[in-house]
């Protein structure tokens, strides 16, 4: 039986676990918090995930909350205008409704499959000294831990990461008496131009269903505004404040809402990077990269559980498929390019959203409003962002597509959510 380990009990690293137990394979984890210190601590993401990474976890039989999880039935996407109104605002729904479940709920239930399984879990904080005791006693080493300081041993990818510094300041709020969006549920996308992005859906975490905000802030603009906070409380109040200052129609929803608990508040920032997936080892051993090791993107598209779900399923299929030959560098860079293949268009849209928007995006954004072919295919592309290399993201491409999509649906009126 080979025997691997992986670093890091998150999304990915969890996830990649169970179908490796499930395939046979001798598995152990190495987690730097134990499950109670989990559940007990902070929130970690906001963890929106679409149909395509909900089918990996179903197909794992890891989809433990289906019938306690809010649906998040389509994307609500607003641009504010000048005069304090909407310039931009429309919606529509998603092929598959997406969910996020708190990881603080996740990953202590997923630790515990893997166990029941038949795993190991340690709780351990692990160093690279320690990987090349893993790596001389394992078959193969995978590093899932994507923000502590072992993620540093994998290089970065210049050709890959156009940005070195963090893009947005970040806050999450997780709020109970959010007042529902009146038609079907939906992240609802708020666009402030030269100050950053609001999004808010429904979602399950320790306490029962809530609504994660998600505040973007532009670094140095208004709403780069959380180092100052101190307490849980002062966080609603700054939320409260952003919404006040620049959504009025989000702070109306907001007259009852109270905190989930004290750790449902999160503020930071860090730089989106892609990495080489190899770490060679002072003794010539290499580990692997998995998900945001490898691919750490903003939370601006919510790609990163998506990310991570997809980098598991696709590592699994490679691994089952190597059968009993050697985890060499060659084996795990070619791995890491076959996840690539589909984790570049994410990239690529993320960053592109990160900066001022084109007039052609500005475009299809405003022309969402009047054709629902088009706010149907952009909603759906959180689900598979390769699909907005085919137009979305070239100028021309847009262009055509818009005149072909105007032509088609020229005499139909928006259906009323979108006006």
């Amino acid at each position: 039986m080979r025997r691997i380990l992986l670093v890091g009990a998150g999304q990915a690293g969890l996830h990649l676990a169970v179908g490796l137990l499930r395939n046979g394979y001798d598995v152990t984890v190495v987690s730097n918090r134990a499950p109670e210190d989990i559940r007990d601590g902070r929130v970690m993401s906001s963890q929106a995930m679409f149909g395509t990474a909900l089918g990996h976890e179903r197909a794992l039989g890891l989809d433990l909350w289906a019938d306690d999880c809010p649906p998040i039935d389509g994307i609500q996407f607003t641009v504010p205008g000048p005069d304090g109104g909407r310039a931009i605002h429309w919606a529509a729904r998603l092929d598959t409704p997406a969910r996020s479940v708190d990881q603080r709920l996740k990953m202590p239930a997923w630790m515990a499959e893997v166990e029941r399984l038949g795993g190991k879990v340690v709780v351990h904080d692990a160093t690279a000294r320690d990987l090349e005791d893993y790596a001389a006693h394992h078959d193969l080493v995978l590093v899932a831990a994507g923000k502590g300081p072992i993620a540093s041993l994998f290089e970065r990818d210049e050709s890959r990461s156009p940005y070195a510094a963090p893009q947005r300041a970040l806050a999450l709020t997780y709020v109970t008496g959010l007042t529902p969006r009146p038609e079907h549920s939906a992240v609802c996308f708020n666009l402030i131009p030269g100050v950053g992005e609001y999004f808010v859906f429904p979602a399950l975490t320790v306490t029962g269903p809530c609504e994660i905000m998600v505040f973007e802030g532009i670094p140095g603009g208004p709403m780069d505004c959380w180092t100052d906070v101190r307490t849980p409380a002062e966080h609603l109040a700054r939320s409260r404040w952003v919404l006040e200052t620049f959504l009025p129609w989000e702070a109306a929803r907001c007259g009852g809402v109270e905190l989930t608990d004290g750790g449902g508040v999160l503020s930071g920032r860090f730089s989106p990077v892609v990495r080489r997936p190899v770490a060679t080892l002072p003794s010539g051993a290499a580990v692997l990269g998995v998900a945001d090791v490898v691919v750490l993107n903003d939370p601006i598209t919510g790609q990163g559980a998506n990310n991570a779900a997809k980098c598991a399923a696709s590592y699994l299929a490679d691994i089952v498929e190597h059968g009993e030959r050697p985890f060499d560098a060659a084996w795990m860079e070619r791995t890491f390019e076959r996840y690539w293949r589909s984790a570049r268009h994410a990239t690529a849209w993320t960053n592109a959203l990160l900066a001022p928007p084109p007039p052609h995006v500005l475009e299809i954004l405003t022309a969402a409003g009047r054709l629902p072919e088009v706010a149907s295919r952009f909603v759906n592309g959180f689900d598979d962002p390769s699909d907005y290399a085919a137009w979305f993201m070239d100028p021309d491409a847009a262009g055509e597509y818009l005149a072909r999509a105007g032509a088609r649906e020229g005499a139909v009126s928006p259906p009323e959510e979108t006006r």
